[in-house]
């Protein structure tokens, strides 16, 4: 069966298309067969990443790893038929998940195995996976870190086995400001606490909104003839070299 990526956040704004089109592309590069899933029916944003790089591929005539994108059923479930007809064709399947509380995405995270959750480096939206004091000290876990244990024990109770989760730390500045020392301090209590793994995830770049309207991700740029490539490129390639290896999925060497 593919193993099923899960990109969620009840936060609009933290980066998940993005991060779900650049681990998406960067596993069919590898070489992986790859499906994915826009469960955000109103904004699709990733659905519409994907289209973006169909249509750029074709207008050009370029031969670049592209991701099967995957359509949602109908009915009460359109989920399941979904990931069956991916699960024919594909290693990986990644599911992009709303920035709200919807049916579609509590049903995604019962059936992740791993589940990613970009983060923008604040408290803002750690709040939405822990309470805290004025001082900084973590009360409990808050409304999305309870809905992913809700999906945890749904699948302990299916003996669906456990789910991997990743919380990134997106937007980090390049200092270490008194913020991100607080943020990162809670993030390392909350984690052994609730159980999940932290690592970083992309910096706030231009490269990222310029890549959109074409559907390109950082790896494309030297196949679309962008030989020389800016430091700030460089090191938001290394940045998804160490995110793809942090993932430790299944059957997967960075090649990249």
């Amino acid at each position: 069966m593919a193993h099923i990526i899960v990109v969620g956040n009840e936060k609009g704004g933290s980066g998940k298309s993005t991060t779900s089109m650049h681990v998406a592309t960067a596993l069919a590069r590898i070489g992986h067969r790859v499906g994915g899933l826009d469960l955000d029916v109103r904004q699709r944003s990733f659905g519409r990443y994907l289209e973006n790089r169909a249509a750029f591929v074709k207008r050009e005539g370029l031969d670049l790893p592209m991701p099967v994108i995957g359509q949602l059923g109908q009915g009460n479930d359109p989920l399941t038929p979904a990931l069956t007809e991916l699960d024919a064709s594909c290693d990986f399947i990644l599911l992009d998940c709303p920035g709200s509380h919807t049916q579609l995405s509590q049903m995604a995270h019962t059936v992740a195995d791993t589940l990613l959750t970009p983060m923008n480096d604040s408290f803002v939206d750690f709040d939405l996976l822990a309470r805290l004091t004025p001082e900084g000290k973590v009360l409990g876990p808050s409304i999305y870190a309870e809905m992913v244990w809700a999906a945890r024990q749904m699948r302990a109770e299916a003996g669906a086995g456990p789910i991997d989760w990743l919380v990134l730390r997106n937007r980090l500045g390049t200092q270490a400001m008194h913020n991100k020392r607080k943020v990162g301090g809670a993030l390392a209590t909350l984690s052994k606490r609730i159980g999940f793994r932290v690592a970083p995830g992309f910096s706030e770049r231009v490269i990222f909104r310029e890549l959109f309207p074409r559907g390109l991700t950082l790896l494309d740029l030297k196949d679309i003839g962008t030989e020389q490539l800016s430091m700030s490129n460089i090191a938001a390639r290394q940045e998804l070299r160490d995110l793809i290896n942090e993932l430790k999925l299944p059957g997967v060497e960075v090649s990249f």
